[in-house]
């Protein structure tokens, strides 16, 4: 397998750390949204900010680079790392927590958003981990589609956690 693929499926190679190999795959979307937490101005770019549209699409865009990463090279990475949804692919886990940040609370609520970033990266491994229906099936499906709609259905599950919990914040109209 080829170097550049290889470092995009394990996400630079966070897949090779261990305890945990998916935690830390997730952890990639999560930096970016507290980096913005973090510097001047980036508050502008999170939900509920001048320029929040720029955070959805750069989690959006995350979301998708690192499903077709699994999709397109995910076979090639099975046969390569010799098991099937070999623990060092954490593309999948990528794209599944920048979903899951798809739902921070666009409105403000008086929670710090590093809080809410964390509530979502919680909430995501719990799924992940789990797998609820039909999650857990999902894994059987050959190749990269395998290895990653386990992950986006954790997502989904995450991110429906999120909205609930945020929803009795929602400023009255």
């Amino acid at each position: 397998m080829r170097r550049p693929r290889l470092a995009l499926i394990t996400t630079f190679g966070l897949g090779y750390r261990r305890p945990a190999s998916g935690t830390w795959g997730s952890l990639p979307p999560c930096v970016i949204a507290g980096v913005l937490c973090l510097i001047p101005g980036g508050a502008r770019f999170l939900p509920g900010g001048e320029f929040a549209l720029a955070f959805y699409i750069a989690m959006a865009i995350i979301t998708l680079a690192f499903s077709v990463a699994c999709v397109v090279y995910g076979d090639e990475a099975e046969m390569y790392l010799s098991k099937k949804d070999p623990g060092e692919v954490v593309a999948d886990e990528t794209a599944g927590m920048a979903l899951t940040l798809c739902a921070l609370p666009w409105f403000e609520t008086g929670v710090p958003m590093l809080a809410w970033i964390a509530l979502a990266f919680v909430f995501f491994r719990v799924m992940d981990i789990i797998k609820l229906w039909p999650a857990y099936g999902l894994q059987s499906v050959g190749g990269g589609w395998g290895i990653l709609l386990d992950d986006l259905i954790a997502g989904l599950y995450a991110a429906a956690m999120l909205i609930a919990i945020a929803l009795p914040f929602m400023p009255a109209r």
